[in-house]
């Protein structure tokens, strides 16, 4: 029975993460196309690359390509080619990924990825690659009939960006015949202002002109085909009207039988209405309970927050009197002292701390100077960190990447190596990386890492505070810290800061 409730648990509790990354993930989104129509493209860009990271996290592919694409196409609007095609890759590698956990292939995605590096080479004039992934999209079209728009107008814009003018004329007729016998002028009209956009924007005097005749042209043979249907839209109409007062006259049955008709429906409608306020006014009242609860739920917290304060300030007297030097006293003065620390973090997350100006060389190098007392004879300590000046809270930064250092120099023996690195991910990302090749995290504590109290442990050997403590406050430097599960030579452990 108990395992049934857990199991239960752990169920209700996986479905709300998802819907909060779900939420959140739409939420990034829609302000990042917000400062996209207000040309604030670094902020965009930014918000477009969290919005794929909460898609992807939750597999909702779709979604994160359209975030991921929006964000290479603003990282190579700046010239950032390497940070658009690194990124390209990760999307490529999240669908492959994708296919293989749900055995079906994701095409239709993968062609906009095709046609986003198809873009990004015009603009670097590297026309093998342009006709490389063209042939990518062209594959991809054959199965799905519905791209074949789109990969027109990619073939026409190529041809057209090198100077293959025919071939371009070929790819955009058949795309303006197509909207023209689906009757869709107003496409066709888009059409031919594209190809006049394009053909100014690649400085070609000769395709303006002559786009600009074909135009004019086709603009005064829609009109007159858009007059006839019209003629006989307004013919038809008339017609119906003939026949709707033939049939009003010719029979008071059906008249009357509507009439009734719509009385049930009102009568219905009328019920539904009082139905639906009835259903409104509930959700009011439970809406005002769940208000309620949440302030109870607040109130509660920071009464916890007060009693763990006070329990702290009257453990102090009764420590004090005891012997320093024992190690229990000493294990319950420093278990005091973090039970202290992390409830005054977890009160107070939403207040981020101030950044001030560092070298970053020299900041990292001074950490690494303090652990050396701490080190194994025989453990080699190694710096790689730019000469450069970085924004960060110098005091939290410190004291997260000193208990990350000291940690790696109690795990590390004779021979081994410790890494402090520091790099630079974007233009408001950055990363410091805490490398060792000590005895390494075991795999089945890897999910409690950061959470306190997830077992009992005797205090004279650590109470085991020290890294949730080091998490709360990289979130309160508007970052995260994390284990790279993937090296396996011992430990690292990454702090990553946004601004």
């Amino acid at each position: 029975m108990k395992k049934s409730i857990v199991l239960l648990l752990f169920t209700v509790l996986c479905c709300m993460s998802v819907f909060a990354q779900s939420t959140r993930g739409d939420e990034l989104f829609k302000q990042a196309q917000t400062n996209l129509e207000n040309k604030e493209y670094i902020k965009a860009r930014y918000l477009f690359l969290q919005a794929y990271n909460a898609f992807a996290s939750k597999n909702d592919y779709e979604k994160a390509v359209d975030a991921g694409v929006n964000a290479a196409a603003l990282y190579h609007r700046e010239n950032y080619y390497k940070e658009a095609f690194d990124l390209l890759s990760r999307i490529e590698t999240c669908l492959t990924e994708g296919e293989s956990a749900s055995g079906k292939p994701m095409s239709a995605l993968r062609y906009k990825t095709a046609k986003e590096r198809a873009n990004m080479y015009i603009k670097l004039k590297n026309a093998p690659k342009v006709k490389e992934n063209l042939s990518r999209m062209e594959e991809i079209a054959k199965a799905n009939p519905s791209l074949n728009t789109d990969l027109l107008y990619s073939q026409a814009n190529y041809y057209y960006t090198f100077g293959l003018n025919s071939q371009g004329d070929a790819a955009i007729n058949k795309l303006i015949d197509r909207y023209q016998q689906e009757k869709d002028y107003g496409k066709a009209n888009d059409c031919y202002r594209q190809l006049i956009e394009m053909a100014t924007r690649n400085g070609n005097a000769r395709l303006v002109a002559r786009t600009y005749d074909r135009y004019n042209h086709w603009s005064d043979s829609i009109r007159a085909l858009t007059a006839q249907d019209e003629l006989n839209v307004m013919k038809r109409k008339y017609d119906e009207s003939l026949k709707t007062i033939e049939d009003k006259d010719g029979s008071i049955k059906v008249k009357t039988g509507i009439i009734v008709t719509l009385s049930i429906l009102l009568a219905v409608l009328a019920g539904a209405l009082v139905f639906g306020f009835i259903v409104l006014m509930r959700y009011v009242v439970r809406n005002r309970k769940l208000k309620k609860n949440i302030a109870v739920a607040n109130e509660h917290n920071e009464l916890k927050t007060q009693f763990i304060g006070n329990i702290s300030e009257q453990m102090k007297p009764t420590l004090d009197t005891l012997d320093q030097k024992l190690p229990a006293v000493q294990a319950l003065r420093s278990f005091s002292e973090h039970i202290q620390v992390l409830s005054d973090l977890e009160s107070t997350l939403s207040e981020h701390y101030d950044l001030q100006d560092n070298n970053v060389l020299s900041f990292c190098e001074e950490l690494m100077s303090q652990i050396k007392p701490y080190v194994k004879q025989g453990v080699t300590l190694s710096v790689n960190a730019p000469k450069m000046n970085a924004k960060f809270n110098t005091e939290e930064v410190s004291n997260v990447l000193y208990h990350m250092l000291y940690n790696a120099a109690m795990h590390t023996d004779g021979g081994g190596k410790i890494t402090l690195e520091y790099k630079k991910r974007g233009a408001h990302t950055q990363q410091f990386i805490i490398t060792d090749t000590g005895c390494g995290i075991p795999e089945e504590q890897h999910c409690t890492l950061f959470k306190p109290f997830t077992e009992v442990r005797d205090l004279t050997d650590g109470d085991g505070l020290g890294l949730p403590i080091c998490s709360l406050k990289a979130i309160k430097l508007n970052g995260k810290l994390s284990l790279d599960v993937d090296y396996i030579h011992g430990a690292r452990f990454i702090l990553e800061l946004h601004s």
